[in-house]
């Protein structure tokens, strides 16, 4: 049950309840992909493996981005309430990597929340700064060149709306969220066609 503590498994786990995160859960629940949309870290934790944290620029958006990223939203909340989306109200606290049995589908993650642990194949993050960024691809021993997001990529981890240097549009963040649905319904339920956009999101740029 949400919110109970203990350990649950699903497919994908999305961090952060924004404009990024319900645009990833509205793409896969669209295509019938299991996942669980959890709040953002606090960014002053001290988690040794932090998920999230804070990412403020200093880039804000004009008002007419800003209507539109609202406009936006509000169609998301619309969708994932009357399409039953997942989303819970705990915190994530920490991520941490786990051996699947080859070629299982067995979970490769630990989502540690403030009310228990979520096992996942996929973890989106939708919040997150450069430097955790950073000190993850580090500790996950990932070989990122100049391209961190492809290495998290290759274990299972999306960045979408982070990662750039430069805050995404909300159209922009919408392609993210279209591209990384795909690509995780792709693995979950291979062969599977593209969904046609239902009439609740068909209204949204893209």
């Amino acid at each position: 049950m949400p919110g109970d503590a203990g350990t649950e498994q699903t497919t994908t786990v999305i961090v952060g309840a924004g404009l990024p995160g319900l645009a990833v859960a509205a793409e896969l629940r669209r295509r019938g992909v299991p996942a669980i949309v959890v709040d953002g870290l606090d960014p002053h934790s001290t988690s040794r493996h932090p998920a999230t944290g804070s990412q403020q620029r200093c880039d804000a958006p004009d008002s007419e981005t800003l209507r539109e990223r609202n406009e936006i939203l509000r169609h998301l909340r619309n969708y994932a309430a009357s399409h039953d989306v997942d989303i819970r109200s705990i915190r994530a606290v920490q991520l941490a990597r786990t051996v699947p049995t080859h070629g299982t589908g067995a979970p490769a993650w630990e989502v540690h929340t403030s009310a228990g642990v979520l096992m996942a194949q996929h973890v989106v993050l939708t919040r997150c700064a450069q430097s955790q960024l950073r000190r993850m691809v580090s500790e996950l021993d990932l070989i990122a060149g100049g391209n961190p997001a492809a290495a998290m990529r290759a274990v299972g981890i999306y960045l979408v709306g982070v990662g750039e240097l430069i805050t995404p549009s909300p159209k922009d963040v919408l392609r993210q969220a279209k591209t990384v649905g795909q690509a995780i319904s792709a693995q979950v339920n291979p062969g599977s066609e593209a969904c046609p956009p239902t009439a609740s999101l068909a209204m949204l740029p893209c």
